[in-house]
């Protein structure tokens, strides 16, 4: 009996505990740290920080190298510069710029997919990241996986190549359906917008520019160019459908704070992530230097005329000994000049000194402004929209300049650049008044100058010289690959292993997969 009363109460008192633990255990399994969901707001800022430093960090490395503007004092092999770089450059722009495409591919499906988190805006700016980052990714390998490349949440892991015709063809569309979708201007979180604070007038405006920026890139294929030559000048002339930069204050970009501020909390990449022995290690290229200083240009030296006490500029300094000269590139192994010049990385105003690039507020450009400008002088040169083409060009210098010297005008009429520059018949800065130049004249002056409004601007001016060969670039008798500019990137080495049936499909349909395989667009 006493046995029996023991094992009651025992059970009694089990029960409630076994209740207890039932009733708690979904709670106090469940992990409060993780994240099972998001919304496009918390994506958003990270995926534009995280896709703006691969390109600045390669336009330091293998842009600005490829285009004369910095010249490595190296004689091994595998010089950028001497067009000799091993295959494995090619893995870090394609991992980098895929792990973002999935964000942005994210931040446009999250902002439809319920009403909870359903914003049109969200959407427009999620298409114009994709557009943005599938462009440089097309532009630099060719023929790439695109319509089915984000797809490894739904088991897709071998993606099939896309061909780069039908790839422009569909970005032309996101950038359609962004436009629209912004005109409807729902508004965002500021916060979650390190490019426009959440202005969505401005965000239209970049992705119009973009459009433009694609259009004209394959304006040279007879296939599609009477409809890109249709779109820009629709563009044009419908500024209220078509809204696009109007002024520096419209560019895409981001202004790092260096980590001092509450409301801009980005520092520049280049500060975190390379070291400053290595940022002035490259000496500045002859091509690059040598014109600013014929032209008495302010953006290259703060004791020329507006360059004093800006902000920005370019932060070129002498090297000990040195001068203001350049290297001049593809030089033969053990015949290099002595470096004059570099980019400083260190900011010692307070001493006199230069700025520093390294550390500059001004470096995470995604367009700009004066980019659009050319792209209009070179549409109105082209007979394709109205408008005088040297209108456009000098209006692509002074906004320009004025992006990195705040002093000097934004706005200037071709009369009064005498006012503000010293030296103008130095070339390639001049387009005098009716003056008869032919086409191929004014590409090359419009393109030199585009060429130094895109300083900085990930790979846009290997791009550019890709598709016009301009500007003239002298070539060194050191160059590998025969002297000719690397038209692409190979494919990954992993994607071969790891695609290989698509991977040699692709390589059927556009070519041998080396750097001197044009992509589409190059293709005569």
């Amino acid at each position: 009996m006493r046995k029996n009363l023991i094992i009651a109460c025992m059970v009694s008192m089990a029960v409630p505990t076994l209740y207890s633990c039932k009733k708690g255990f979904e709670e106090l399994n469940t992990d409060p740290v993780r994240i099972t969901s998001t919304t496009p707001d918390k994506l958003l800022a990270p995926a534009l920080v995280n896709a703006i430093w691969p390109g600045m960090n390669r336009n330091r490395s293998f842009n600005n190298e490829l285009m004369q503007v910095t010249v490595a004092q190296s004689d091994g092999d595998n010089s950028v510069f001497r067009f000799a770089f091993r295959d494995n450059w090619s893995d870090y722009l394609w991992n980098a710029y895929y792990v973002q495409l999935t964000n942005f591919k994210q931040v446009d499906s999250l902002a439809r997919v319920n009403e909870e988190t359903a914003n049109t805006s969200y959407q427009g700016i999620g298409k114009i990241g994709k557009v943005w980052l599938f462009s440089m990714l097309t532009d630099i390998y060719g023929d790439i996986p695109y319509f089915h490349a984000l797809e490894g949440d739904q088991n897709n892991v071998i993606p099939p190549f896309d061909s780069q015709k039908e790839i422009y063809l569909d970005m032309f569309r996101q950038l359609e359906e962004a436009n629209t979708l912004l005109s409807q201007g729902a508004s965002i979180v500021v916060s979650s917008d390190p490019v426009y604070k959440g202005d969505i007038a401005k965000w239209r405006k970049f992705a119009n520019s973009l459009y433009l920026r694609l259009l004209l890139r394959v304006s040279g294929k007879s296939e599609v160019q009477q409809q890109c030559v249709a779109k820009i000048k629709e563009i044009v002339e419908n500024p209220a459908q078509y809204p696009i930069f109007q002024s520096n204050a419209d560019g895409a970009r981001i202004l790092w704070s260096g980590g001092t501020s509450t409301t801009d909390p980005y520092t520049s990449p280049y500060v975190n992530n390379v070291r400053a022995q290595d940022f002035r290690a490259t000496a500045i290229c002859s091509f690059f230097i040598d014109k600013l200083i014929a032209w008495s240009d302010p953006r290259y030296v703060s004791s020329l005329p507006y360059g004093n006490g800006s902000i920005g500029r370019f932060g070129i300094s002498q090297a000990s000994g040195g001068g203001w000269y350049g290297v001049a590139s593809g030089y033969e192994p053990g015949k290099g000049d002595t470096k004059g010049c570099y980019f400083q990385s260190n900011d010692n105003t307070s001493t006199g000194g230069e700025l520093s690039l390294q550390q500059s507020k001004l470096t995470g450009i995604i367009m700009q402004y004066a980019e659009v400008q050319f792209i209009l002088a070179e549409a109105a040169a082209r007979g394709w929209i109205a408008g005088k083409a040297q209108t456009y060009f000098y209006q692509g210098i002074a906004s320009a300049i004025n992006y990195w010297v705040a002093a000097f005008p934004e706005n200037i009429s071709s009369v009064e650049f005498g006012k503000h520059l010293d030296n103008l018949d130095a070339g390639g800065i001049v387009w005098k008044d009716n003056a008869v130049y032919s086409l191929e004249e004014q590409m090359e002056m419009i393109h030199l100058q585009k060429y130094f409004a895109l300083f900085m601007t990930d790979h846009q001016q290997w791009f550019e010289y890709r598709r016009t060969g301009h500007p003239v670039l002298p070539k060194g008798k050191g160059l590998s690959n025969g002297g000719i500019m690397p038209a692409r990137l190979v494919y990954p080495v992993y994607v071969q292993a790891t695609n290989p049936g698509n991977y040699k499909a692709a390589v059927a349909a556009q070519g041998l997969d080396e750097i001197n395989t044009q992509v589409w667009w190059q293709r005569p």
